[in-house]
């Protein structure tokens, strides 16, 4: 009997150091990210260091910027959707490509996003010209569908 009680306390008290390394890291991870949050969902800390989920928009930017009817460009997508993981690599060179300043929000972190600009899925592109929605493109596409997109609506 006395066994089994160390043997819980042992595992009791392995957990509880587990859980303050993984909160210290998560915080450690957190400080100082672009998202303006203390916490963040582990997927996006995956993301913050990697170059093709930088340039992000806080949805009280977005929203200043479409009031002043500023023309913005703005990626809504997800780092838990499997369809931006293979989008996401062939829109932010494209974008790049043709000097455009793609703008993008996490929804994961900012779940207002979804109503507040009628996101259906992730991920969707929206290009807001004179403050207002002027084109949008939802879903998975081709690298030839992206860019035809970008010239013609975003470039026009």
């Amino acid at each position: 009997m006395k066994k089994i009680l160390i043997f819980g306390a042992v595992i009791v008290a392995l957990f509880a150091i587990l859980i303050v390394v993984v909160q210290m890291q998560n915080k450690e991870a957190s400080e100082g990210n672009p998202y303006g949050k203390e916490t963040l969902h582990p997927k996006t800390i995956e993301q913050l260091d990697d170059p093709l989920y930088q340039n992000q928009i806080l949805p009280d930017e977005l929203e200043a910027k479409l009031s002043n009817g500023e023309d913005v460009t703005v990626y809504f997508y997800s780092p838990t959707c499997p369809h931006c993981q293979r989008v996401t690599p062939i829109l932010v060179p494209l974008a790049e490509e043709y000097d455009i300043d793609l703008k993008k929000l996490n929804v994961l972190e900012f779940e207002e996003a979804w109503d507040e600009y009628g996101i259906n899925g992730t991920p969707t592109l929206i290009h807001f010209e004179n403050g207002e929605e002027a084109a949008r493109m939802e879903g998975e596409n081709e690298e030839d569908v992206f860019r035809l997109f970008l010239e013609t609506e975003v470039l026009g």
